[in-house]
């Protein structure tokens, strides 16, 4: 027989998953600004036409949904 304890999960699950995101979006960010601000450096500024910008917006929308379907 279970018991009430072994049939509804731990709220802690959700908690560690918040904080892993958290800390993988971080270093996500961190590593893309590191990577725009060498970027820039190496070509004095940051062009980023429209295109780009939508090229962006589009692949990251992809890269979230994947992640999602995990």
């Amino acid at each position: 027989m279970t018991t009430t304890n072994e049939r509804i999960p731990s709220e802690k699950w959700k908690t560690k998953v918040l904080i892993i995101g958290i800390v993988l979006g971080a270093l996500t960010g961190l590593g893309t600004a590191y990577l725009l601000i060498q970027r820039a450096d190496q070509e004095e500024g940051i062009k980023l036409t429209p295109g780009e910008g939508a090229k962006l917006g589009v692949t990251l929308f992809s890269f979230l949904r994947q992640v999602s379907q995990l």
